[in-house]
């Protein structure tokens, strides 16, 4: 698994432009939370399509952008989460032991 970082309200306003072009996937995870540190290692174990990008969001570390997340895709806040992200929007989102690579990939449509 490739991660992209997310750190700052730019590297989220790439990946937003970046999902006019493919879907982005945005990982939340809580390093205090072993049940966020199981499905990380779930995904890095998976073979992640390549018409995907995935980015890592610390949201211990960045708090203020994950609550922003949260605003600006109308998604309640969850740890661990993953978020699929297309043409700006976020068209499917998910937590805890129910987030699973197949799940991602048909939601995503690749």
């Amino acid at each position: 698994m490739n991660w992209n970082y997310l750190k700052n309200t730019e590297s989220l306003e790439t990946l937003k432009q970046l999902s006019t072009i493919q879907p982005q996937v945005i990982f939340k995870h809580s390093t205090r939370c072993s049940i966020s540190s199981m499905i990380k290692n779930r995904l890095e174990k998976t073979q992640a399509p390549d018409q995907l990008n995935f980015h890592f969001l610390d949201l211990i570390a960045f708090r203020s952008l994950s609550d922003r997340i949260a605003e600006e895709f109308i998604v309640e806040h969850e740890s661990p989460q993953i978020l699929v992200i297309k043409n700006g929007e976020c068209i499917y989102d998910e937590s805890h032991n129910a987030i699973l690579m197949d799940d991602i990939i048909e939601k995503a449509g690749v």
